[in-house]
């Protein structure tokens, strides 16, 4: 992904802008109208504190947007963003695992309880885990409260979209690995 720097992102009009950082994103116009509104940014840290700030007083219609706007977890790659196929790939970490048969069928039907369950898509940080290493969070996702699930759904959307921007700016900075 070209990602602009930040002085060219806070220069290009709101739709230019929405464009450029759709992929990180996934789409998510209302999230993008609101990050384009916000601007300037004095850098992708502030950007990503802005998506955070935006997502703690939109309105629910657009918290489901974001996260809607995700592929779900195992997905055919047809249906996925070059970014979440990335992320989600079949020749990646789950071969080196050795998951185990069924899965694949298991996330299908964990995605299918959990849509069902709450009336959002189950989103999640994924980069460089095995499918079988989400398989036990779904699970443990469906013992949550729905407002629980929203708020982590959302946040891990935003993790994901830093994620992004680092992978965009060559960046080998693990969140996870600093414990934030």
């Amino acid at each position: 992904m070209d990602l602009p720097a930040t002085d060219a992102l806070n220069a290009l009009p709101d739709d230019e802008f929405a464009s450029a950082l759709a992929p990180l994103f996934e789409g998510a116009p209302s999230l993008l109208r609101r990050l384009a509104a916000a601007r300037p940014f004095e850098s992708d840290d502030a950007l990503l504190a802005a998506a955070h700030d935006a997502a703690a007083t939109a309105p629910e219609a657009e918290l489901l947007e974001l996260l809607d706007a995700h592929p779900r977890i195992g997905a055919e790659a047809a249906v996925m963003s070059t970014m979440s196929r990335e992320e989600q790939s079949d020749d990646g970490p789950d071969e080196a695992s050795g998951d185990a048969p069924g899965v694949v069928e298991d996330l299908l039907v964990l995605n299918e309880i959990y849509e069902q369950r709450f009336g959002f898509r189950y989103v999640v940080f994924v980069a460089g885990r095995p499918r079988s290493a989400i398989v036990p969070l779904m699970e443990a996702a469906l013992r949550n409260d729905r407002e629980a699930e929203l708020r982590r759904g959302v946040q891990d959307a935003i993790y994901i979209a830093g994620d992004r921007i680092r992978r965009a700016r060559g960046v080998d900075d693990d969140p996870e690995e600093d414990g934030s």
